[in-house]
């Protein structure tokens, strides 16, 4: 069997670094409501394992120090699809009160005058996060022309 077989092939979960994971975990939780579905605690080996519906999606790993670097090759965003914008908005007052830091002010749409858009922040440790719904968004000018939103935050 080769990859060119597999007629489904779709993102299990993502691996996160974290510098502090009792943070983290505190973080993802109350923005995504996710449900710990396994957790290793042993003082070297920090880890938790984060779903919904018994649906790993992702996972942090308690082993780096620093913060988050958009200027090296690796992760360039981590994105989340909901169904509407008023589900973006509400996510957007939780991350809000968390005190996170946003790339733009509200609600941004992904193209010049497209209909999907979302929120850009990022977590604790400055990894760089989205929040969109493919539709709902108000036609308006993007922040960045000419390219998606979501590639220059």
């Amino acid at each position: 069997m080769t990859l060119s077989t597999i007629k489904k092939l779709v993102t299990g979960h993502v691996g996160l670094n974290v510098t502090d994971l009792d943070r983290s975990l505190a973080f993802y939780r109350q923005v995504f409501d996710f449900e710990v579905m396994a957790e290793g605690t042993e003082s070297d080996r920090r880890w938790a394992f984060l779903g919904r519906d018994d649906h790993l999606l992702v996972t942090l790993w308690q082993q780096s120090e620093g913060t988050f670097s958009a200027n090296t090759p690796g992760l360039h965003h981590l994105s989340f699809q909901v169904d509407t914008i008023e589900e973006v908005n509400a996510a957007a007052e939780v991350v809000r009160g968390l005190g996170a830091e946003f790339a733009y002010d509200g609600v941004v749409p992904h193209g010049e005058n497209g209909v999907s858009g979302g929120i850009y922040f990022t977590d604790p440790d400055g990894t760089r996060l989205e929040i969109y719904a493919p539709t709902g968004a108000d036609p308006a000018a993007a922040p960045v022309s000419g390219a998606p939103t979501c590639g220059f935050f």
